[in-house]
């Protein structure tokens, strides 16, 4: 799609949902600064406020006086033009891997959403630069280490200001280059940044606010293929549809849990009625409890989307410049605690994910438990069945993915230390936990994707003759790209190739909206 055919998305006109932010991130929506008389006027008229006060040598912080712990030191008007690139510049140093296009797309998504507001007393110059990085897919090279989510996100967003001034490294097209270099392609300019411009592209929560956007949509979908996965591994196990019953979840009415046993009972096509024979009075946990597991997850994410979207779309640096009252506000909106509970949250509950998944496949590859499967779901026959082990270490791995899962949801915010000379005493750790809960999804999702595999060959051993429509439809899709496992090889690309299906929504796992 060529950039006049993206429809554009105004930002500054109102707020933006998590899904339109992705949409900018991802270039399926151009980016455009909104065009009506009241944004505008508020952007200048903010802008000429701070002018005033710089003439009138006020102290005005990060402009007339030093930052942090030195907000004390006042700098003489000679040197104020020179601050915002000396800020922008020590802050470089940041480490560890890169955060992929899409996550630093999304940060600059995030920071566009906030400056866009117009209580920042940035030019419309540096709001279209933000723009310009979206529409030309210009991704900001940001190590994804040394925030600890209060100043803002300081260090990784000091890459973004650095990007738009032309300086240090940019992605375009899967090519590392200067970001002066990136811009040129793109027929852009460096931008100088003036007084108070650097820091309000540094001093926000837009690392922590992205990467949650990304979580928050991932998340989503691995509650609808957790269900799925579910009322597959209750069907291959002869398991009790009735364990979903309406009626149960009517008299604990948890939306979201009532929502996922929905889910399972439409992909078990239950009705109503008993168990099929053979079968168990009560299923294990694992499968019984499925929908009060995910449904945790789904219950806790509408109260996620709300912190997310105050937050990409509030104004978050500091200080706070109000053309309307004619006043500068000291604050501490960069502090990014609301997100950091929302990512230590979401990381519990889609790590719980994980360790159902791996309790699920555990029944299905044990003999005592799997209604007379073979031993891990071996698909070897006569002699060659005794040299041969089917899913025994496909199951070991998930423990170990698992087990991963979970030691990362400790919470960071737990780990606020003071730092800069106790000026920022108590921080938020934010980013922190947002890094982890998208690990902590990888996780999950290769632990699905695993699960899948070993479900569609528990299908296949009963010959398809307990599957409904999705779970034939999941088997199909593994099936065109994935054989079934007569002898043992290595599973390693069957296990990519899943995931690969997954994350292009390319499995059949069903509708991901409930609320």
């Amino acid at each position: 799609m060529t950039e006049s055919e993206r429809p554009a998305l105004n930002v500054g006109a109102g707020p933006l949902s998590i899904e339109e932010l992705l949409l900018l991130a991802r270039g399926q929506r151009r980016a455009r600064l909104g065009r009506n008389p009241e944004l505008r006027a508020r952007i200048e008229s903010g802008r000429a406020l701070l002018q005033r006060a710089v003439t009138r040598d006020e102290a005005i912080y990060g402009v007339t006086t030093g930052v942090g712990d030195s907000v004390e030191v006042r700098v003489s008007p000679d040197l104020v033009e020179q601050l915002p690139h000396n800020l922008m510049r020590f802050h470089g140093v940041g480490t560890g891997a890169l955060l992929t296009d899409e996550q630093s797309l999304a940060t600059v998504a995030a920071r566009l959403l906030s400056l866009g507001r117009g209580y920042s007393a940035v030019r419309p110059e540096v709001l279209e630069a933000l723009c310009d990085l979206l529409v030309h897919d210009i991704a900001p090279c940001i190590p994804a280490e040394g925030s600890v989510g209060a100043s803002g996100d300081l260090t990784p967003l000091s890459y973004v200001a650095a990007c738009i001034a032309g300086e240090r490294k940019a992605r375009v097209g899967g090519r590392t280059m200067d970001a002066g270099q990136a811009l040129s392609q793109a027929g852009l300019r460096p931008l100088s940044l003036l007084p108070k411009e650097s820091l309000a592209l540094m001093n926000g929560t837009s690392v922590m606010g992205g990467l949650s956007c990304l979580a928050f949509e991932s998340s989503r979908r691995l509650a609808r293929l957790s269900s799925s996965l579910t009322a597959m591994a209750s069907e291959v196990l002869r398991g009790q549809p009735g364990h979903f019953d309406d009626r149960i979840f009517e008299l604990k009415p948890h939306p979201g849990q009532r929502a996922c046993a929905r889910w399972i009972r439409e992909d078990l096509e239950y009705e109503g009625g008993g168990a099929p024979e053979p079968g168990r009075l009560q299923d294990r946990y694992s499968i019984r409890c499925a929908p009060h597991v995910i449904g945790v997850l789904m219950d806790f994410l509408p109260l996620c989307r709300q912190f997310i979207e105050a937050e990409i779309n509030g104004v978050n640096d500091n200080p706070i410049v109000d053309p309307e009252r004619g006043a500068i506000y000291n604050g501490g909106n960069f502090y990014g605690g609301h997100l950091c509970f929302a990512m230590d949250g979401l990381k519990n509950t889609v790590a719980n994910l994980a360790d159902l998944i791996d309790r699920q496949l555990a029944l299905l590859c044990n003999p005592a438990t799997n209604g007379g499967l073979p031993a891990n779901l071996c698909g070897a026959r006569g002699a060659e069945a005794r040299v041969n082990f089917g899913f025994k270490a496909a199951q070991i791995t998930t423990s170990a993915l698992a087990a991963e899962a979970l030691k990362l949801t400790m919470p960071a915010s737990v780990f606020s230390r003071s730092t800069e000379n106790h000026n920022q005493d108590k921080v938020s750790m934010g980013t922190i936990a947002a890094r982890d809960c998208l690990r902590i999804i990888e996780l999950t999702e290769t632990a699905a994707a695993i699960h899948l595999l070993a479900l569609c060959q528990a299908a296949e051993l009963r010959q398809l003759e307990v599957c409904h429509g999705r779970s034939r439809a999941l088997h199909a899709a593994v099936r065109a790209r994935v054989p079934f496992v007569e002898r043992d090889r290595a599973m390693d690309v069957d296990i990519a190739a899943v995931l690969e299906l997954y994350r292009r929504d390319a499995l059949p796992i069903g509708e991901v909206d409930w609320a």
